[in-house]
């Protein structure tokens, strides 16, 4: 299967009309085979009149005729939804078929005749009178519900579909039809009918922005990316995000080590953390997760390789201050374009939007370091999202294709203790887990840091001091003569201090 973007160049545009969305198109596979009825279906407010446009002004500018047939909405709303997204339309054709104000009059009222014996053959000859004078290869319908209205009962509606299904598809007509399901039961006559149909949902979470996401329910005699997508409608139109299979990205990888420049962390990981692997670093509040991924994206820039930080829980200000007072040259990097944060506004995004924006900084941008800052804000910025450790491991699992190393935050639940727990077990999706845990010692709170876990490599399981103070990151000796560090309240059995601070004696 070809990679996503790439479907394009692989098809004949004589064969395949572009919907002039490239996420849409990616997903179908090139776009809309040419000469086809297809059914785009949503409730209203999902973006149906903008998909449409955007395939007719993509006809027109390729020097195509295209037709607008309204039944429903004026050519002056139709302009406004058009001047919103900033869109010349003036090489679409709108025929509208509303009725006028002369149509609430009493003497225009059907009393012999009913209403569907009278408007659907003098709306059919309309349109059929300006696709023979226009000869259009691109139509749009907008909406059938007015449609399976004028035709009165379903067995003259689906007739109807039919004869304009054989119409078209004699005339090479690339045809569309929108429908609004305002219907008190859902239609599947046009479904069975259509060559392809493409369902639009329009959701409301309890709390945040709106959600929107499409998927593809049919689409005969081509192969299609199954599933649902997100997208979003934005001034130009609307924005598609594919969802992410890690299988069509399958590529060399990488094994070279990226190291932290603190030599005694990377002693810990056995050289520091590989191309291509993922890294949980988990621990409770204020241990320094945060702090050690900003470490090592900043030595990855001394190296001239670019990283990127997705910061969900914190401000840039609030990490640029506290890792100027430990030496680590962040923001400078960031001015320099070799770090890039985005901070991420937890009520607006959803999962298809943070992939996509993860896959622009790899491809387009060229980033060697993902840092997810942190994995309590992702969950909780789709809190209604039922499969995000499954999105998470295919995230990964393309990451790790592209020679990508990610470093992902895990905040834990409590400060000491064994019930210490994280709202997402994430150490089974990652190769690599860095532990942090407090300990008390001499009536001071203290932190450990340890690699519990690293595949393909070899690492140091003692268990060591760490610590932010006198200007630096600090990693102690090995602990060895503690024992129940991890359980927050350790037993000194040795006969020296060998905490960072100093070798005092205990009397």
């Amino acid at each position: 299967m070809p990679r996503q973007g790439e479907v394009n160049a692989l098809l004949d545009p004589a064969l395949v009309a572009p919907t002039a969305i490239p996420g849409l198109d990616d997903i179908l596979n090139g776009g809309l085979a040419r000469g086809r009825l297809y059914l785009v279906e949503g409730v209203p407010g999902s973006g149906k009149t903008t998909l449409a446009m955007q395939f007719l002004i993509d006809g027109a500018r390729r020097g195509e005729p295209v037709l607008y047939i309204t039944l429903s909405e004026t050519r002056e709303e139709l302009q406004t939804v058009a001047d919103s997204h900033g869109w010349d339309i003036s090489g679409v054709s709108i025929r509208e078929l509303v009725p006028d104000q002369g149509a609430l009059e009493a003497d225009e009222q059907y009393t012999m005749y009913h209403p569907s014996e009278v408007e659907l053959a003098a709306t059919t000859k309309v349109i059929l009178q300006d696709v023979q004078r226009l000869k259009p290869t691109r139509i749009v319908f907008d909406s059938l519900s007015e449609l399976r209205l004028v035709a009165g009962n379903p067995l003259r509606y689906r007739r109807q579909i039919l004869a304009l299904k054989q119409y078209f598809a004699g005339r090479s007509c690339t045809v569309i039809l929108l429908d609004d399901m305002t219907g008190t039961e859902h239609d599947l006559q046009v479904q069975s009918i259509a060559h392809g149909v493409i369902l639009l949902q329009h959701l409301s979470p309890e709390y945040g922005a709106e959600r929107r996401r499409l998927r593809v329910i049919k689409y005969r005699g081509r192969e299609f990316r199954g599933g649902y997508h997100d997208y979003l409608i934005r001034k130009g139109g609307l924005m598609v995000f594919p969802r992410l299979i890690a299988a069509e990205h399958r590529g060399p990888g990488g094994s070279t080590k990226l190291a932290s420049e603190v030599h005694e962390l990377d002693d810990l990981l056995g050289g520091g953390v590989e191309e291509g692997t993922s890294t949980l670093i988990v621990g409770g509040a204020g241990t320094g997760k945060s702090t050690i991924s900003a470490q090592f994206c900043v030595a990855a820039a001394h190296r001239g390789q670019k990283s990127i930080i997705f910061m969900f829980d914190e401000s840039p200000n609030t990490l640029f201050s506290r890792c100027t007072g430990l030496g680590i040259d962040i923001e400078e990097q960031v001015t320099a374009g070799m770090i890039e944060i985005v901070q991420i506004d937890p009520a607006e995004l959803s999962p298809g939007e943070f992939t996509y924006l993860i896959r622009r900084a790899v491809e387009q941008a060229h980033v060697k370091l993902v840092v997810v800052d942190s994995l309590n804000g992702y969950l909780n910025a789709m809190p209604e999202e039922r499969f995000l450790t499954i999105q998470l491991h295919e995230l990964l699992m393309y990451l790790s294709q592209q020679g990508v190393a990610t470093l992902l935050i895990g905040a834990h639940h409590g400060v000491i203790g064994s019930a210490m727990h994280t709202p997402v077990d994430a150490s089974y999706l990652a190769d690599a887990v860095i532990l942090l845990r407090y300990f008390e010692s001499q009536g001071e709170v203290r932190q450990a840091i340890s690699v519990v876990k690293k595949r393909g490599g070899l690492h140091e399981r003692t268990i060591r001091e760490f610590g932010m103070s006198q200007g630096r990151i600090q990693v102690g000796e090995a602990l060895r003569q503690f024992r129940g560090v991890l359980t927050g309240v350790p037993v000194y059995e040795g006969s020296s201090d060998p905490l960072l601070g100093g070798d005092r004696r205990r009397k």
